[in-house]
């Protein structure tokens, strides 16, 4: 039985990440259009199966993690979504944030997705871990993702390389003042 909360939108459907994902999430990281933006190079069956790995980590460990992505019509995996803490060594530091990412298959660009599952996402994360800043990390020239970030409360705060990529970190200020909720375990 799995403790991460399944969250329903208009469209969409968040849920974790699950084993027999492997093939659909494979190809969703070896796709040329999905990855120019984040690392530039398409993720192998073995990498794509150690972040299943390691979201299902992040929150049995951390009580969050990222979301799989599904359309509630079909039931096809989309993308994910969600918020993390990979203690990545970058400069400016994420340190005491809470990193939020997102990305979708190219043929469901364009239709306000990502908005929709990062709305649902910073909503449970406002509830959980209202006094948590977040931050996010964009690659130079993914000018969607960045309008997407502002819309979401995200501020520009800096810029930065990060594995040889030019990246713009955004910040969003947490929802309430002091100390932080605890994480949920399962």
């Amino acid at each position: 039985m799995s403790c991460i909360p399944v969250l329903e939108g208009d469209r969409l459907r968040l849920r974790e990440h699950r084993a027999e994902d492997l093939d659909d999430y494979t190809a969703l990281w070896s796709d040329h259009d999905v990855v120019r933006h984040i690392g530039g190079r398409p993720l192998g069956r073995s990498e794509c199966w150690a972040r299943i790995l390691r979201f299902r980590g992040m929150w049995a460990l951390l009580g969050f993690g990222f979301w799989i992505i599904e359309d509630r019509h079909s039931g096809c995996l989309i993308g994910e979504a969600g918020i993390m803490d990979l203690r990545r060594e970058i400069e400016p530091s994420l340190e005491g944030t809470l990193e939020a990412g997102w990305v979708l298959r190219p043929d469901w660009h364009g239709q306000g997705l990502a908005g929709e599952a990062m709305n649902l996402v910073l909503s449970w994360t406002d509830r959980h871990h209202p006094s948590i800043p977040l931050s996010c990390i964009i690659a130079e020239g993914n000018e969607p993702s960045m309008r997407l970030a502002a819309k979401l409360g995200f501020d520009r705060s800096g810029d930065g390389d990060y594995q040889g990529s030019q990246l713009v970190h955004f910040r969003r200020k947490p929802r309430v003042e002091g100390i932080g909720a605890p994480a949920s375990s399962c």
